[in-house]
């Protein structure tokens, strides 16, 4: 009896918490891209513009292939994840200020206004990705994921780490000024250190075992084996990845619960 009254409050808790997801996820696209032209579909446009000029640039100057992969597929598959990365951390500064009035709503908490915005982040990322890919598949410059789920599963060690990470991010801006300014410097110097624009197998034993301290590496290692399959030899370590982001998750947390007492709601 008290087993069903216990899973009774948490299937009540859990339709509250996705009626709020859904209703801060339509007022923050509403806020960022208002309800004229295509409206959300612009998140997905600068990654697909960057992604693609940045892939044209290295087609030139490498060539059309390069270990075995096409250079094109290759950038695009790196790029539109470090897109989402470098949005996420720009969004996360300062997201108490911007939504502290709605507060005042009890079933609204703290952690809910992170959790939206990388998750609107996260699926315009997907949506580029997948847009990229049938595209340049047409072209014969994407190939079909010869693993798929090993392909979805190293997008969401990525997208966990960059939450955790995000989830830091956001009390700390609001506690100091100066976290805001160092985040742009901050998304540059974490460049080398996401696998966007190298393989792990192409780093010497030493240097690859220091990267993979990295979950975004990881990340990124699985999903280009699942994106070329046999043609790269990838290195990851999910058990390190995943508890180093539930580490980070815990902190932020932590962090997240300070900030919401002495946060001044106007």
């Amino acid at each position: 009896m008290r087993a069903r009254s216990a899973l009774r409050h948490f299937l009540d808790g859990w339709r509250v918490q996705k009626r709020v997801i859904h209703a801060l996820m339509i007022r923050e696209l509403h806020t960022r891209f208002g309800r004229d032209n295509i409206g959300f579909l612009w998140i997905m446009v600068e990654p697909l513009l960057f992604a693609g000029a940045v892939g044209a640039l290295w087609t030139v100057v490498k060539g059309p292939q390069s270990h075995g992969m096409g250079i094109v597929a290759f950038v695009a598959s790196g790029y539109i994840p470090l897109t989402f990365m470098r949005h996420s951390f720009s969004k996360a500064a300062n997201v108490f200020v911007a939504n502290g009035s709605l507060l005042y709503h009890r079933q609204i908490k703290i952690t809910d206004f992170i959790f939206v915005r990388i998750l609107i982040e996260a699926i315009g990322s997907m949506m580029a990705y997948v847009f990229l890919m049938l595209a340049l598949y047409n072209f014969g410059l994407f190939p079909i994921p010869a693993n798929p789920a090993m392909l979805i599963a190293g997008w969401s060690i990525y997208v966990l780490f960059v939450l955790s990470f995000c989830m830091i991010i956001a009390p700390l801006s609001e506690m100091s000024e100066v976290v805001e300014k160092f985040l742009p410097v901050s998304t540059y110097i974490a460049i080398p250190l996401s696998g966007t624009f190298n393989m792990a197998s192409w780093l010497t034993p030493e240097a690859r075992s220091y990267l993979l301290w990295s979950p975004l590496v990881s990340g990124m290692e699985m999903m280009r084996y699942g994106l070329f399959g046999s043609v790269v030899t990838p290195y990851y370590d999910v058990s390190r990845s995943v508890g180093i982001s539930l580490v980070f998750l815990l902190i932020g947390l932590s962090l997240s619960r300070h900030v919401r007492r002495i946060l001044v709601v106007q």
